[in-house]
């Protein structure tokens, strides 16, 4: 497995599928791998990046705390079939200074701006996002990217921001990978303690039970009240439409539930096609 660091290091494999990361890898990350590698077949790299995004983070805390092994992952995504992981340096990423939180992310998608999902509870989030997703997408020059469905958003902002620079890069969906009780699994869950792992299942729970409702009312109503019971922290609980995440005006498209909430230090979301 070969490490790069530099966008130089990485020409030989332009045109390959790109899986980028925050490292701390885990089950859903690797189904997102294996994807890319059925995807590559015989003829394309597989280029993970493990790149911990300092302008993405709202606390730096948590972007303190947040866990790095790349040698441990460095050994995970090569077992999942990467031909490459790029682990660059911050000043790679950002040249012109420390972290990025300076830069100019430049236009940012509606979906980034206006639904008051992750934009409203994150302010600043999704600059850091876009900025990053731009110059790695640069550095990488990927064919296709696989992004997972949890962070729906963040797909859908991805997908926008392709359309908008006229980007030639095929962004493809994995569904969240779960665990049995139904948690999507992220690297936040491991700062859960017992009570709060079992309490984070509700989660789920309200995506299913808003799939029994009539209505996106209903709906919201039914989930708001299921996290209620559990106590959880509910920061927001909707249907809205899948693509613009926008309050569905109209039945005749696709629609999505989402979830946040707080569970003592861990923050999570989540989401699930909502049938309408």
């Amino acid at each position: 497995m070969k490490i790069v660091r530099t966008d130089r290091e990485l020409a030989p494999y332009a045109g390959g599928i790109f899986v980028p990361t925050m490292g701390a890898l885990h089950e859903g990350h690797l189904a997102l791998i294996r994807k890319a590698a059925r995807l590559a077949g015989d003829e394309l790299a597989v280029v993970v990046s493990v790149f911990v995004n300092p302008a993405q983070f709202n606390e730096p805390a948590d972007f303190s705390s947040y866990r790095r092994d790349l040698d441990r992952d460095v050994d995970l995504a090569a077992d999942a079939g990467a031909t490459c992981v790029f682990a660059p340096d911050v000043r790679e990423v950002y040249p012109d200074e420390l972290d990025g939180s300076k830069r100019d992310p430049g236009p940012m998608p509606r979906v980034a701006t206006e639904p008051g999902l992750e934009d409203q509870f994150r302010p600043g989030h999704f600059a850091g996002v876009v900025m990053v997703v731009r110059r790695l997408f640069d550095l990488v020059g990927p064919s296709a990217a696989v992004f997972g469905e949890k962070d729906w958003q963040q797909l859908q902002v991805v997908r926008a921001l392709c359309t908008m620079d006229k980007r030639a890069i095929e962004i493809v969906a994995h569904e969240t990978v779960r665990e049995s009780d139904g948690l999507a699994m992220s690297s936040r869950n491991s700062r859960l303690n017992l009570e709060e792992r079992k309490r984070a299942a509700s989660l789920y729970r309200a995506l299913c039970a808003s799939q029994q409702e009539s209505t996106p009312e209903r709906a919201e109503k039914a989930m708001r009240q299921l996290l209620d019971r559990e106590g959880v922290q509910t920061e927001y609980a909707v249907v809205r439409d899948a693509e613009t995440l926008l309050p569905p005006e109209r039945r005749d498209g696709p629609l999505r539930a989402l979830i946040a909430g707080r569970f003592g230090e861990a923050r999570l979301l989540d989401n699930i096609a909502w049938p309408g």
